[in-house]
């Protein structure tokens, strides 16, 4: 059980509620998200089950990429359809010629302002909790990337867009000040997460077919194992002697002779494939367990 489980979150359900239900399905309280999605916001959320949590660390700023529907005409509190209306509203029928040098100014790296409604820290507190009993909130702009910004559709008021993205970049932000560049105000519709690092929507299942499978007892079916995350780190197969002296936490090497970039941390993989631990560079193909599983 030790893995990831993508689930195709519902609208209308905060991030917690998921993993709360998920604990509930898998019976366990060992379950944690890899990156929160909106109440109104559907679509790839993964979580970490059972000793996977401990991975979670290595996921804090992974790509995202999102489908999202924008309305100009007037702003929100909250930068999407659930926060109290800003301002009047204005009539809009925007052209692609129009919008194309807006978005224009949201591709490639810049410095991106979070929305006050939204899950970064103030002093200790989330910054949601603040704004909702109207303590003013101005968050600092980060930078952020956005490698791939596209129009999809256009109808009047209504924009679709595509987006690939940095980690901590905000979907709302771009809404919101697509809405400021272009005079109108805009806030985010709809947004569909469709991928989070690694994890995509064609592996995600609903709450729905998870509780189908823990039914027939299959849960098992469901879930990435721990040695199929971090793709993106070289593996490091290892016998089983140095098995039992990495969970002593003793260092162990990577063959000099293997083709392998030169990397910061690396998987140590078992013969059976099973995560053993994530080892990082103490001297040149030698790394120390940082992570057990």
């Amino acid at each position: 059980m030790d893995g990831v489980i993508v689930i195709d979150k519902p609208e209308g359900w905060t991030s917690h509620d998921v993993v709360n239900k998920v604990r509930r399905i898998a019976k366990t309280k060992k379950v944690g998200h890899l990156g929160t999605l909106d109440p109104i916001a559907t679509g790839v959320l993964p979580l970490v089950i059972e000793r996977a949590t401990r991975l979670a660390q290595f996921y804090t700023r992974s790509d995202k990429i999102y489908e999202g529907l924008v309305r100009f005409g007037w702003s929100t509190a909250s930068y999407d359809r659930a926060g109290e209306q800003v301002g009047e509203k204005v009539e809009v029928r925007l052209t692609a010629e129009e919008l194309e040098p807006a978005l224009e100014k949201f591709r490639g790296e810049f410095m991106q302002r979070p929305p006050a409604v939204s899950a970064k820290k103030v002093d200790g507190k989330r910054s949601y909790e603040l704004a909702r009993k109207n303590i003013a909130v101005e968050l600092a702009a980060v930078p952020v990337h956005v490698y791939e910004l596209t129009l999809l559709e256009l109808n009047g008021d209504l924009a679709r867009l595509r987006a690939h993205c940095s980690g901590g970049t905000y979907m709302r932000s771009i809404a919101h000040d697509l809405g400021q560049a272009l005079g109108c105000g805009a806030h985010l519709q709809e947004l569909r997460r469709l991928a989070s690092g690694e994890f995509e929507i064609d592996q995600a299942r609903t709450l729905e077919q998870l509780e189908s499978l823990a039914s027939e007892e299959r849960l098992v079916d469901a879930i990435v194992p721990a040695g199929k995350m971090l793709p993106g780190f070289t593996s490091v197969f290892v016998d089983d002697l140095t098995v039992a002296q990495i969970r002593n936490g003793r260092d162990f090497p990577a063959s000099p002779f293997r083709s392998q970039p030169a990397a910061k941390y690396v998987k140590a993989v078992d013969r059976a494939g099973a995560l053993i631990a994530i080892g990082e560079v103490v001297v040149p193909n030698l790394y120390h367990p940082i992570v057990v599983i």
